[in-house]
């Protein structure tokens, strides 16, 4: 069959009898034209298509690959920055440690999806000021896509892909960066990681070992590569632009897209996620347990967005920190929860292990709602009273359980103790009850507290966000869980340093000592 031409194809989609199914395939098949939708913004038209991974992985590069910075690419394939650059730089530094990661969300996960890609289309004679499509001026005298049409309203048609066309991603860099990755891996059967700066670093990612450790097989690997992923088209000139003008247009729709997306917190994303066992697990539980949970008539307990908790707020903790506990918590039962690489995106848990780890979880929050200082709560106490030190106005308890960090070092160390060191959690919380109705929470901004230089910072009176994993380890120690010898002069030393201040040791009693003269107390 003689390939349709333009006015074929307009002449059947107006035939109201016609079956047009047979020339919508005939320019389906061809590589040289593209259906897409014409969508228009302010004064700049994009066109809106679908491409496999394939074919953007072939034709799609990067800003830097174009004529215009050649002269100016620095060993990573960046363009440097310099007199002749900064105003033509389109694009952020291409971080090529991500390229192995993306490549491997793209393998590993069922549920992979990329958003579309934004894209400039240039013809080679925008890069030709000598080129016919210039005017005298040096104003465009067509756009660098060429589109016809289909229809009346002209918002559905054909682009034109062929001829001497660059296209390279304007919003996407990465992303391109991981598909050509995976096409990559897909032709050679191995991809090898970089760092930032295209170092080659550890050792090459397999397709044998994808194979065996996601029970993928190479054929389906190899489908993949027919994927498809949307793709915004913009002309690199438009109809009546210089040069000037429409790299200065290119440039702000860059800088606009990238303001304009803001950044998910952390809580946020425990939020959302369905991929991470804690944040899943956590939410589950949060949601309906009574230490957490809101209830008519009293402040909500829990900061849902912000990963910090102001000295007047009423809430108890934030959900990142309640996430943080659940993964320090449920760590040692469930290390394959966490992701194989940093970057990486966790594998869902199954439903029975989600199950269990709903049921250990409660069973932490139902130990600590149990302490004496929680327990306060439900004496109509407030969380600012407890939370603030004695100094600020109001004065209060300062209470490390009404600090996420303390709730977190908590949490790290009854991990320890329940699942490594198989340790009961009842007799765990029977033995906090009695150190939490002492006062062993309290008072963090005191010498004689154990918190005093761990967790409060005496100089510059206030928490030390640094010393949430030397809390857990002098919790696991008072409640037994360090025994050995080393291990004690060890964490003697560590504590010693942290009430160390200018070769100066602070003793129990409040007073300076030498750092050997400071020791540890009683186990509980």
């Amino acid at each position: 069959m003689e390939p349709a031409t333009h006015s074929d194809l307009i002449a059947t989609i107006c035939n109201p009898g016609a079956d047009i199914s047979q020339f919508l395939d005939i320019y389906l098949n061809q590589r040289d034209r593209l259906f897409a939708q014409k969508s228009q913004m302010a004064g700049t038209e994009t066109f809106i298509s679908s491409v496999t991974l394939e074919w953007i992985a072939a034709k799609v590069g990067f800003a830097s690959q174009l004529p215009l910075f050649q002269p100016h690419l620095d060993a990573t394939g960046n363009v440097e920055r310099d007199a002749e650059t900064v105003d033509e730089i389109f694009q952020r530094p291409l971080d090529w440690s991500r390229q192995a990661t993306l490549t491997q969300y793209l393998t590993n996960h069922k549920d992979h999806k990329f958003p579309a890609v934004l894209v400039v289309l240039s013809p080679a004679w925008v890069d030709d000021p000598k080129a016919s499509q210039w005017d005298k001026d040096g104003h465009a005298t067509e756009s660098a896509i060429e589109f016809l049409p289909l229809d009346s309203q002209g918002k559905l048609g054909l682009l034109q892909m062929s001829g001497d066309i660059s296209v390279f991603a304007l919003d996407g860099q990465h992303r391109l960066m991981g598909i050509q990755g995976l096409m990559q891996l897909l032709r050679t059967g191995r991809l090898q990681p970089y760092t930032k700066q295209k170092k080659p670093i550890g050792d090459a990612i397999t397709v044998k070992e994808l194979s065996q450790k996601f029970a993928i097989t190479p054929q389906q690997l190899q489908q993949l590569s027919q994927e498809t992923i949307g793709v915004e088209f913009i002309p690199a000139v438009v109809k009546g632009e210089t040069r000037a003008q429409a790299r200065q247009r290119v440039r702000s729709i860059f800088v606009h897209v990238n303001l304009m997306a803001v950044k998910l917190s952390k809580g946020q994303l425990a939020l959302l996620d369905e991929d991470d066992g804690f944040s899943i697990v956590t939410r589950q539980v949060v949601v309906s347990h009574a230490l957490f949970c809101d209830k008519p008539g009293r402040n909500p307990r829990i900061n849902w967005d912000s990963a910090t908790v102001a000295s007047k707020s009423t809430v108890l903790t934030t959900l990142q920190a309640l996430t943080d506990m659940g993964q320090r918590y449920l760590s040692p039962k469930f290390p394959h929860w966490k992701a194989a690489k940093s970057g990486l995106i966790p594998l869902r848990p199954t439903p029975e292990e989600l199950e269990t780890g709903i049921e250990a979880l409660q069973q932490l929050f139902d130990g600590m709602a149990s302490l004496p200082s929680y327990q306060k709560l439900e004496q109509s106490w407030e969380t600012p009273a407890l939370r603030r030190f004695s100094f600020e106005k109001p004065g209060g308890e300062g209470n490390l359980l009404f600090r996420p960090v303390g709730q977190v070092a908590l949490a790290a160390a009854l991990g320890v103790l329940v699942f490594y060191q198989q340790r009961s959690i009842t007799e765990i919380f029977e033995k906090l009850q009695s150190f939490d109705g002492s006062g062993g929470f309290s008072g963090m901004e005191y010498p004689d507290s154990l918190w005093y230089g761990v967790l409060y910072d005496p100089n510059k009176r206030r928490v030390r966000v640094a010393g949430k994993d030397l809390a857990a380890k002098l919790l696991i120690y008072l409640l037994g869980g360090i025994q050995q010898p080393m291990e004690c002069a060890e964490l003697r030393k560590a504590l010693a340093d942290a009430r160390t201040f200018e070769n100066k040791a602070v003793s129990f009693e409040g007073k300076f000592v030498k750092p050997r003269e400071v020791g540890l107390p009683q186990t509980l």
